[in-house]
């Protein structure tokens, strides 16, 4: 099955405390269902000095659940769902259902 969201998709989280978000993807596991959303899920890991990085508290993004993401449709910027269907070349995209607009380039 095709992936819904992938890497460098625009989406917004739709539930939880970051809900109304809007970030990049940069990270797809879909083996866990999960991305990792450029500033959302940010949680802070105490890390032990190594050779190459000073010690400290560290902020970085945690994975968050992809039922908890939405498209953002590129016409209008408001949260989308995503189908797929097949163009005349014979090429399989993702399109935005809010605006029939294609996401795929």
């Amino acid at each position: 099955m095709a992936a819904k969201i992938r890497k460098g998709d625009r989406v917004m989280v739709i539930a939880g405390r970051d809900k109304g978000k809007i970030g990049e993807v940069l990270k797809v596991l879909p083996k866990e269902n999960r991305a990792i959303v450029q500033g959302v899920n940010v949680v802070k890991r105490h890390t032990r000095p190594t050779q190459d990085q000073p010690g400290g508290i560290v902020e970085k993004e945690a994975p968050i659940h992809v039922s908890n993401l939405a498209h953002i449709d590129p016409k209008d910027n408001r949260p989308t769902r995503v189908g797929f269907k097949v163009l005349d070349d014979g090429r399989k995209v993702r399109y935005a259902k809010r605006s029939g607009e294609v996401i795929d380039v």
